[in-house]
């Protein structure tokens, strides 16, 4: 049975307004190996290895066509089709430009764009049976931005630096949205805050 979760939207109109969406709560991932051995198990007629192999020669078909420009629609499931854009430290030609015009070798294939298809939708729905998870709500401050940035300034001149899940228990904020906002205050040098470090070592101090 697949659960879902009522979770709380930002107000980006402003006007205080409830609003909220549904969404699946996320089970396990599925590999390719457990997809292979569900079939088998279930079809009856198949072992696993041989699921395995018709999945490798179909995903394989599938490549070397989408790769000569052909899309792939298979019934029940979705149609394929490849998008490309340039190499890396490539700049984007303009469409009248007199700069060095983009030959094949400067582009390639960087992602596959899929439409399922509605009988899938459809399937799956009829399959699905859902029960309530609970509730997700936003973790909104109770302090304006400004009153956020002095609580930072105080807590690093006291401490000499901080993280973000310093920041976090300081206002209230989720990690996403405190990493984001001591980032911006990193890069604006009226803050007097900076960062030192990357990624997970990332401290901030006063600049």
């Amino acid at each position: 049975m697949a659960k879902y979760i009522k979770q709380e939207m930002t107000d980006l109109s402003g006007k205080g307004e409830e609003k909220v969406y549904y969404r699946l709560q996320s089970e396990r991932n599925i590999d390719f190996n457990a997809l292979a051995e569900y079939v088998g198990r279930h079809n009856g007629m198949m072992s696993k290895g041989l699921v395995i192999n018709v999945m490798e020669h179909v995903v394989d078909a599938m490549a070397e066509l989408i790769g000569k420009g052909h899309s792939v629609t298979i019934d029940g499931l979705g149609t394929f089709k490849a998008s490309i854009g340039l190499e890396k430290d490539k700049e984007m030609d303009t469409i009248d430009g007199d700069e060095p015009k983009r030959n094949a070798r400067s582009l390639r294939v960087d992602g596959v764009n899929f439409r399922v298809d509605k009988k899938l939708v459809s399937n799956i729905n009829r399959r699905c049976q859902l029960e309530r998870a609970g509730v997700s709500r936003l973790h909104v401050s109770p302090y304006t931005k400004e009153e956020r940035l002095q609580k930072a300034q105080k807590y690093i001149e006291e401490h000499k630096a901080m993280r973000v899940k310093h920041y976090m228990a300081l206002t209230g904020l989720s990690h996403t949205v405190a990493a984001k906002e001591l980032r911006e205050f990193s890069n604006d040098k009226d803050s007097g805050i900076t960062s030192m470090g990357r990624g997970v070592t990332v401290v901030y101090i006063l600049s």
